[in-house]
């Protein structure tokens, strides 16, 4: 077994080899990393955003009801948040690359599982429980550490990117697993999720992704040299246990914040959108475009995030943010055709990962770059907490209203005490901690 942060000599050999090619036509092997992590994000969001299409196909399929449907999803939404800390702190403590690795190998597994279900435990196993597990070791948490290791100029602009790769598998996959299941059945769809996975995304992951710089060779993309030779520390490189992060006022300020961001949007919009919208007679083929629409608007107020971040206080971003989305979700129950619907796309699209850059770049300033994937997993199980609550009282009004206006306007008043904690957090590492009760 390798030790932490060294390879065999002759795998650092080899490795150095692309990252002198890329050096040579003036590329950092960090740009290479981002290259691999983003089609890796980019179709496991996909996954993570297929039972938005499926819930009616399962509905169809094996006659479940709704609620029953959203639970399902609520698992996987809780145990997705809970392995994010778990990876996290593995990821902080061995490395990203061999984590990710198995995330993508147990997500590929738990996909393929799924397409033989006939009895509701089966697909809450496969579905809600390994698939959930298997996609806590990417998203935010992988997303967050390779923008903090290998980056130190543009660190924003990273994060949104990979946060855009996140976005832009809504873009591509859910019109795309809507066509394949109108077409030839929703079984084709998820199989084909699986293969990418399994054939594009481990392979690459595994050649071209490294744990940090020093792996071949070089220092984060934007280290300073110092006058002897070596690089300067870069700012924020220090590391908070997370004993002491739960007990700041500032971590419970951005869990809090992002328990609301789970709530306003793949709990609620990313699984009950396409059955609301099909209860106003908007196909589901359609919506399905519109929510492709959405996607394409999460890449660029993403991407737009992340170099805002480089230049502005975070803070105010994420409050204009969440008020932003809170007004888009007072029009969705007032929206009866698909017109109407895609300008909520454009308009809540906008917002919908731009929280990320952010939020991860307060809880890296705030705790520490080194302690970010696994701070970073604990306030993304509060992200996935608000989804699951969501995604089941969705359900379950639906069940009994016969409709999601009460779930829409919840979420919409829910933002404004989102936008209330973002501002109050701190940015600088000298908080103090609260006091231990007793």
């Amino acid at each position: 077994m390798w030790k932490k942060g060294e390879t065999m000599a002759g795998d650092v050999a080899r490795l150095r080899v692309v990252p002198a090619l890329a050096a040579r036509w003036g590329v950092h092997y960090g740009w290479i990393v981002v290259a691999v992590t983003f089609p890796t994000l980019l179709i496991t969001a996909g996954l993570r955003a297929a039972p938005g299409v499926l819930v009616l196909p399962w509905e169809q399929t094996f006659g479940w009801s709704r609620a029953a449907l959203g639970s399902v999803v609520a698992v996987n939404l809780v145990l997705y948040g809970a392995a994010s800390p778990i990876a996290g702190r593995l990821i902080d403590r061995f490395g990203p690359r061999w984590i990710t690795l198995g995330s993508l190998a147990l997500t590929t597994a738990g996909t393929l599982a799924a397409l033989f279900v006939t009895e509701y435990w089966q697909l809450l196993l496969t579905w809600g429980v390994v698939v959930g597990l298997g996609t806590g070791g990417t998203a935010l948490v992988l997303a967050a550490t390779v923008a903090n290791r290998w980056f130190v100029a543009r660190r924003g602009l990273v994060t949104g990117i990979l946060g855009a790769g996140q976005s832009a598998g809504q873009l591509v996959f859910v019109p795309s697993l809507m066509a394949i299941a109108v077409a030839a059945g929703w079984q084709t769809g998820v199989g084909l999720l699986a293969a990418l996975i399994g054939l594009l995304c481990l392979p690459s992951m595994f050649v071209f992704f490294r744990n940090q710089p020093s792996d071949v060779g070089l220092r984060p993309f934007g280290a300073q040299v110092s006058s002897a030779g070596s690089a300067s520390a870069a700012p924020g490189m220090f590391r908070t246990p997370l004993s002491q992060a739960v007990r700041t006022l500032d971590f419970w300020l951005l869990a809090g914040s992002y328990f609301i961001c789970g709530y306003t949007t793949n709990g609620l919009i990313g699984t009950h959108l396409i059955p609301h919208a099909a209860d106003h007679g908007i196909s589901e083929v359609a919506t399905a475009g519109v929510l492709g629409l959405m996607g394409m608007m999460n890449i660029l107020g993403t991407v737009a995030s992340g170099m805002l971040c480089d230049r502005y206080d975070p803070r105010r971003l994420l409050a204009i943010y969440y008020l932003g989305r809170g007004a888009a979700l007072v029009l969705l129950p007032f929206i009866t055709d698909v017109r109407l619907l895609a300008v909520f796309a454009v308009l809540y699209g906008l917002d919908w990962l731009a929280t990320v850059p952010p939020t991860v770049t307060l809880t890296g300033d705030r705790f520490g770059r080194l302690s970010v994937g696994t701070i970073s997993g604990w306030i993304f199980l509060a992200h996935q907490i608000g989804g699951a609550l969501a995604s089941t009282l969705g359900g379950v009004l639906y069940v009994v209203l016969g409709n999601y206006n009460l779930a829409f306007f919840s979420a919409a008043a829910s933002t404004v005490i989102a936008a209330g904690l973002a501002l109050n957090v701190r940015r600088s590492r000298g908080a103090e901690p609260l006091p231990v009760p007793g």
